[in-house]
């Protein structure tokens, strides 16, 4: 076996386990659509740690209403996902550019995105970690499902322009004893 170095800022591409998401925020009235890979989940089962920084679009309108929503797109989205991620909102209406429909939510103005296998709406509970690192702490307030999609395969990045897809399910709920609480 041999082991080779890889530099330390690029740890995440070894961590970041979760799926690529689109986030959706509502700034001046407009919709607006980003990609993003930096995120996670708090201790708490419905907490969600999000990485937006001052040069997305999307940040100015989190900070100044609280709210969005976070879309789980499909394997069938992915190369929307990333030219999402590669042009900015203060140029393009992305719902429009991208044919999504926006549908709205219950809880927050942020719209969910109609073609996304799950939306969450959310909202800031925490954003003292914004300033220093670029964390927001978002609550779940409401979690939309479709289930009659097909594609539930969720896309994965490496961080190096490559992605890996979901694939086979591993059913192990009856070796989790100490995690019950957490199935349905």
């Amino acid at each position: 076996m041999t082991m080779q170095a890889m530099s330390a800022p690029k740890a995440y591409r070894l961590l970041e386990a979760g799926p690529v998401v689109l986030v959706t925020t509502l700034g001046d009235g407009r919709p607006n659509i980003m990609t993003m890979g930096f995120h996670m989940m708090i201790q708490h089962p419905s907490l969600i740690g999000a990485v937006i920084g001052p040069w997305d679009h999307s940040y100015r309108a989190l900070r100044e209403t609280g709210e969005c929503v976070i879309a789980i797109p499909t394997v069938d989205l992915a190369t929307k996902v990333v030219d999402i991620g590669n042009c900015s909102g203060t140029d393009v209406d992305k719902f429009d550019w991208f044919g999504l429909t926006p549908l709205s939510g219950h809880e927050v103005k942020a719209p969910l995105i109609a073609e996304c296998v799950a939306n969450i709406e959310c909202r800031v509970v925490d954003d003292t970690l914004v300033e220093r690192y670029n964390l927001f702490v978002l609550e779940a307030l409401q979690v939309w499902v479709d289930t009659e999609r097909k594609e539930r395969r969720t896309l994965h990045h490496n961080g190096d322009g490559t992605f890996i897809v979901d694939g086979r399910t591993l059913n192990l709920k009856e070796r989790m004893v100490l995690w019950k609480q957490f199935q349905d």
